[in-house]
């Protein structure tokens, strides 16, 4: 199936609003597997991006290695937090590629937060090589505890599919550490058993980045 949505980078950059200055910052980072929404995009993949963030407007790009060529991603919105806890986000991600790995996804990103509880959700159209096109949105919510989460999302209208995700990450001398346990259903593992029909299939997952602030 075509890819279907991604960035860590989107989601990273909503999660790290709230200064009133403008902040310039850069990130370099390696994932063992590079799972996107419980969808298997490379074995292993180097990445690194930039973003920019002012009172809590952010822009940014990112880009990962796939096989062949590149992804890279242009995304950009606003988020609000209120001292409660709350916070609302509305964005937009735009997903290309310099080889014929896949084709052009673009979509809207709608985000909420209270404490602990996050639901995230997407609509987006993804255009084939071949002129075509396929309406696709998607739905998740996280629950994230002192580094621990978990996730269930789930695609709809034109793809199909769902997954779990548990992880725990964490900042050791700098670096962000991370390493997740994915269970994706059949329509996304792009697994087969002995007979050549889809399976379910599980990930294990090992990240580790650095982010670098570009304003010093």
């Amino acid at each position: 199936m075509p890819k279907t949505f991604k960035t860590v980078a989107a989601l990273a950059a909503l999660s790290c609003m709230g200064t009133a200055q403008a902040e310039v910052s850069a990130n370099l980072g390696f994932n063992s597997d590079y799972i996107f929404r419980g969808v298997p995009q490379a074995e292993s993949s180097a990445n690194g991006g930039f973003d920019f963030e002012k009172d809590g407007f952010y822009l940014g790009t990112w880009a990962a290695a796939v096989k062949p060529g590149l992804e890279v991603d242009i995304y950009g919105g606003y988020r609000y937090e209120w001292d409660n806890g709350l916070n609302l986000g509305a964005g937009f991600t735009g997903y290309y590629y310099t080889d014929e790995f896949d084709d052009t996804y673009k979509e809207v990103n709608l985000y909420a937060g209270y404490k602990i509880v996050s639901i995230e959700y997407a609509a987006g159209q993804w255009d084939a090589f071949d002129a075509s096109s396929a309406d696709y949105d998607y739905v998740a919510v996280t629950v994230e505890y002192s580094g621990i989460y978990g996730k269930y999302g789930s695609w709809g209208k034109d793809f199909d599919g769902d997954y779990f995700e548990l992880g725990y990450g964490k900042e050791v001398a700098g670096f962000d550490l991370g390493v997740s346990l994915i269970r994706s259903s059949k329509e996304l593992s792009q697994n087969v058993d002995a007979n050549f029909g889809p399976t379910e299939d599980t990930f294990f997952v090992f990240s580790i980045s650095k982010s670098f602030s570009l304003m010093d």
